[in-house]
């Protein structure tokens, strides 16, 4: 069977940057918590509003698909799909679109003449839901190549969350964490077994599915989002992960211990919360987990595009050695779990 892999990858991180203090110091009524440790985020990026230069999904996915390009064997005309990944589709500044697609916009801009471009929304589980999707018309022999992208303006969610925080509890304190973001990454065919995607896999579980809203605020004009962290960070849900990924390897004669990965990389939604994930999937595996690559302190949650992020911040530091087996686990609302199996030895940033 073919295989496909990560063949070059793109970031872009906007200059500002905001710090938890200043969030925390800017509310009517401050948690009953230390937001800061329980997080771990100590700032993130924002996008620029300036009139003469505002940023918004569009441009901050342009130049992130601009930087994945610029180490790319193929160029903008050579590619034959582009996905767009994004939960926010904000272009011309504020205004959003669903139709044309960010996909048809970025692929004009880029001069992806012959690309098939769509948009695909799963909330924070968008780029690998992008990367699931290129990855199987790939191995199908459909596709040569492709883009994913997302470009991830999220952070008026955070402006929302500021105005409207009126308890020592609430339901939009997760919406302090996000931080706004671009990233891409071109999939094509693997020859090399030490550079390829082994696996990848996604799971719903819609029980779960309330506990996490995205909506038009229903005390302003604001876009907010509801999150019940006490309901959404618990061991019912993690094992949703760690349940469908130890059948996969029942299936197949394996287990996690011989998969010998070498980093994990979850979703950057919670310093707090990673520990305890990996206590769990240490008891349900019978392994211990391989060392979690993050950068939740400087970045925050950046949504969809949060484990490239990650990916793309440790590259750039040369702390991923060549050949290394990454394990990529996603957590979206929906609720959306699952889990990757990548080694790369050529991604370069």
């Amino acid at each position: 069977m073919s295989h496909s892999r990560f063949e070059s990858i793109g970031a872009y991180l906007p200059e500002k940057s905001v710090s938890t203090a200043d969030l925390v110091s800017r509310l009517k009524v401050p948690p009953a918590f230390d937001l800061e440790k329980i997080t771990g985020v100590l700032e993130r990026r924002v996008r620029s509003t300036e009139p003469d230069s505002p940023e918004d999904s569009f441009s901050l996915a342009i130049k992130a698909a601009e930087d994945c390009l610029s180490r790319s064997q193929y160029a903008a005309a050579d590619l034959d799909v582009i996905i767009s990944a994004s939960i926010t589709r904000s272009k011309d500044g504020s205004r959003i679109y669903m139709q044309p697609t960010l996909a048809s916009s970025i692929a004009k801009h880029l001069g992806a003449r012959k690309a098939i471009a769509f948009d695909i929304s799963n909330a924070c589980a968008g780029m690998l839901t992008g990367t699931y999707i290129l990855d199987r018309m790939i191995r199908a022999g459909i596709v040569r190549n492709g883009l994913v992208v997302s470009g991830e303006a999220i952070t008026p969610i955070a402006d929302t969350a500021v105005e409207e925080i009126s308890e020592k509890y609430d339901l939009q304190f997760a919406s302090l964490t996000v931080g706004d973001s671009g990233a891409a990454v071109v999939l094509d065919r693997s020859v090399d077994e030490r550079d390829r995607i082994e696996y990848i896999e996604l799971v719903t579980a819609s029980e779960f599915s309330h506990l996490c809203l995205g909506m038009p605020s229903d005390k302003s004009q604001g876009i907010a989002l509801y999150t019940d962290n006490r309901k959404m960070h618990n061991e019912s849900r993690f094992v949703l992960w760690t349940d469908s990924q130890r059948q996969f390897y029942v299936e197949r004669g394996t287990t996690f211990a011989e998969e010998k990965f070498d980093y994990i990389i979850h979703h950057q939604f919670g310093a707090a919360a990673i520990p305890y994930m990996n206590a769990i999937a240490e008891r349900e595996f019978g392994a211990p987990m391989p060392p979690d690559l993050n950068v939740i302190s400087k970045y925050g949650n950046t949504s969809s595009t949060s484990h490239f992020i990650v990916l793309h911040d440790h590259l750039s530091r040369e702390e991923i050695p060549a050949g290394s087996k990454l394990l990529l686990v996603p957590a979206a609302s929906g609720v959306v779990g699952g889990y990757l199996s990548t080694t790369i030895s050529s991604l370069k940033v």
